[in-house]
Parts: structure tokens; C-alpha cells; sequence
């Protein structure tokens, strides 16, 4: 039955970008995993594929489409299972979308054409060790100094940090509060910038890191849109995160349960296949029950916003339904399997370990209920 948002074009996207994921990721996924980091020449691969360009105008060398695209690319790179590739290679994602959408044509070509040809990494930095999403209470300053900022300060859990070449950096430019804070885009060789990586439970080949910023002066020219409007910069950018983060989420528990399909109809148990035992279809039934929920939901959101409609309340409460979905399915996954899911080196470990992050990033649980409630005026 043919699918109401999904076209040929979508089909034909997809097709290509598997073959892509196929030849250039999943031979070499563990040993990118082991080596707790992507190798440069991946982006320029990916570019060359037609994959980083997706969502972002063409002016800046990107390729305008739909959001069910960004559907299409996360849930063909979720193949791999590996959300550290995701989160890695896609770091543009939230990074880059600030300067296309608010930058000048000089900044444009400086610090997001180049990312989208894969010759250059980028990162967003906005959390800070004493606070998380508490974006108008972040406490690292920029002082104006003639053509200059002198940037102080600190930031964490910082996606690309250790690579990124251009860092969209929030700091405080004014008064205490959302008025008070600008968007500058540090590059990654400014004197006074310092990087330490952190090792995580999951996401092991996205490099993450805490950033310093020591004097770092940065120009003014590398300020995107007017000083202390950067809040509603950041806050533009939410909508697709949190939506590709439910795609992410949705995409990896597909992948669980496609992997305990196969498992089950192969694995022999007392004479006879796993999935002849009722406990085990009731299971994947579960499974594949709350994924098609995720995804009909996600589906519509996608439309929505590309209809230009702000569904906030709708996407956070998407992102919890979808994040928590994921834990609970992968978890009957790693049931499932059993000690074949537990060993290094299959799908479902890694994501089992690696659920717990998409529940946390983008906004907490407990951060995106409270934002749906305001926006529902309770």
C-alpha cells in the first residue's frame, strides 16, 4: 500500500543511501566503536553521497527537501547500529543550522558550505558543567573588546568536540536572562581553546568533550545575527532535533526488533524454533505494536512541520513516547537473544547500552513534559 508522506524520489533516496552504509560503515563500525572516533575521510564520503547537504538551502551548498528525508537518512544509518555514528557524523545537524538560517552570505560561505562538502566539522556547544538546558542562565561570557570578544568560560558533553573545526558557542554577551546571550562561532584553533575527551558508557566512536576558553578571542565577524538574539536562534533549532532524535529512537528499536525477528525463526530451543514458543511472538508483537505507534506519530509530525506549523507541546511529548519506547523494546531484545545479545559486537548490545542518552539529550523526561504542559497551558 503505498505510504501518504513517503515517495519514489524518498525510495530512491533511501537506496542509495544504504548501498552507502553497506560499503563505507558497517565493515568498519566496530573498529571506528574501539577507536572511540569517526575518521575525517567518512564526512567527505558521506557528502560525496548526498547525505550531509539534506535540510539545508541551497545557497550554502545544500540540498532543500522535505523532513521525512532526515527520517529516511537516520533510519538508514541506524543499519549500522551505532547511535555514536549518528551523533557523530550528523553533529552538523544542530550545529550548522544556526548560521544557515541566521548568518550573512560571508559566514555562510565560511562556516557552513565547507561542513556540507565534508571538508570540515562542526559542533554546537550550549551545555555547561554547572547546567544543562537551562539556556538563559548559562554563564559563559563574551566581552566585547574593539573587532573582538574575549570568551571565558566552559562547556560539556560537547558531540564532535574533540574534532569540530567551526563551534556554534553560546555565550553571555549581556544582561542576566535569554536578552543576554549571543551565538559566536569559535573556530577550533583559536589560542586559549582547550579540549578534554570524556568516555561514555555508549556513543563510544562520537568523540565528546569538555571545552575551555581561556581569553579566546574570537571576532566579532564570527557572531551570528545581532548581539544577545541568540536564545531564539537556539530555540529554533529544538523542533528538529527533538524530531530527529524520535526518528533516532524509532529507527533503533525497528533495528531490535528486525534483529530478534531473525533470531527468533533461527535459534533452536527443545527440538524446535525460538518463535514457536507464544511467549516469544507475544513479545515481538509487543515490539513491532509500539514501533508502528511511534512511527505513525512521527510520520505526522514530520508533515506537520513541514506544513511550517511549531508543534512543541507535540514534539517533546513525541520525543519522550519515542525515547522510552526504545528502552522498553530493547530490553525485550536483549531478552530475546539472551547471551548472544550480550556480547560485543551485536546490534542489540550496543543499542541496549546506548538507549539511556536519547532519554537525556535534546531536554530530559522530566524537562520535555514540563515544556508540553506550559505550551498546553496547564
Amino acid at each position: 500500500m503505498k505510504h501518504p508522506f513517503y515517495t519514489e524520489d524518498h525510495e530512491a533516496f533511501r537506496q542509495q543511501l544504504r548501498r552507502f552504509v553497506e560499503k563505507e560503515i558497517a565493515p568498519n563500525i566496530d573498529k571506528w566503536e574501539a577507536a572511540e572516533e569517526l575518521p575525517r575521510e567518512l564526512h567527505r564520503k558521506a557528502a560525496e553521497a548526498g547525505l550531509l547537504q539534506i535540510g539545508f538551502p541551497e545557497a550554502c551548498g545544500g540540498t532543500e527537501v522535505d523532513p521525512f528525508y532526515g527520517i529516511v537518512v537516520t533510519e538508514e544509518l541506524a543499519r549500522a547500529g551505532s547511535g555514536g555514528l549518528i551523533a557523530s557524523l550528523m553533529s552538523h545537524g544542530i550545529g550548522t543550522p544556526p548560521v544557515a538560517h541566521v548568518g550573512n552570505a560571508e559566514q555562510k560561505e565560511r562556516f557552513v558550505r565547507p561542513v556540507l562538502a565534508g571538508e570540515k566539522i562542526a559542533a554546537l556547544a550550549i551545555t555547561e558543567p554547572g547546567g544543562g538546558s537551562d539556556v538563559a542562565n548559562l554563564r559563559t561570557k563574551a566581552v566585547r573588546d574593539g573587532d573582538h570578544y574575549v570568551v571565558n568560560g566552559s562547556k560539556t558533553f560537547i558531540t564532535s568536540g574533540m574534532r569540530a573545526d567551526f563551534i556554534t558557542t553560546a555565550v553571555r554577551t549581556g544582561a542576566d536572562g535569554m536578552g543576554g546571550v549571543s551565538l559566536l562561532v569559535i573556530e577550533g584553533d583559536t589560542p586559549g581553546l582547550t579540549r578534554s575527551p570524556l568516555h561514555k558508557m555508549g556513543w563510544w566512536c562520537s568523540d565528546t568533550a569538555t571545552l575551555y576558553f581561556d581569553n579566546c578571542r574570537v571576532p566579532v565577524a564570527n557572531r551570528i545575527g545581532p548581539e544577545n538574539a541568540g536564545f531564539m536562534a537556539i530555540m529554533m533549532n529544538f523542533n528538529n532535533e527533538r524530531l530527529m532524535l524520535a526518528a533516532q529512537a524509532w529507527a533503533f528499536a525497528q533495528v531490535c526488533y528486525e534483529e530478534s525477528l531473525a533470531y527468533a525463526r533461527e535459534r533452536q530451543t527443545f527440538g524446535k524454533p525460538l518463535i514457536r514458543n507464544q511467549v516469544i511472538r507475544h513479545k515481538l508483537v509487543d515490539m513491532r505494536m509500539r514501533n508502528e505507534a511511534v512511527k505513525a506519530n512521527l510520520d505526522f509530525l514530520a508533515w506537520r512541520i513541514g506544513q511550517k506549523h511549531f508543534p512543541v507541546a507535540e514534539l517533546s511529548m513525541l520525543k519522550n513516547f519515542a525515547t522510552t519506547s526504545l528502552e522498553w523494546v530493547a530490553n525485550e531484545a536483549m531478552q530475546i537473544l539472551g547471551g548472544a545479545g550480550y556480547l560485543r559486537g551485536a546490534k542489540v548490545e550496543r543499542i541496549y547500552r546506548e538507549t539511556k542518552v536519547l532519554t537525556i539529550g535534546g531536554g530530559s523526561l522530566e524537562i520535555m513534559k514540563d515544556l508540553a504542559g506550559k505550551q498546553m497551558g496547564y
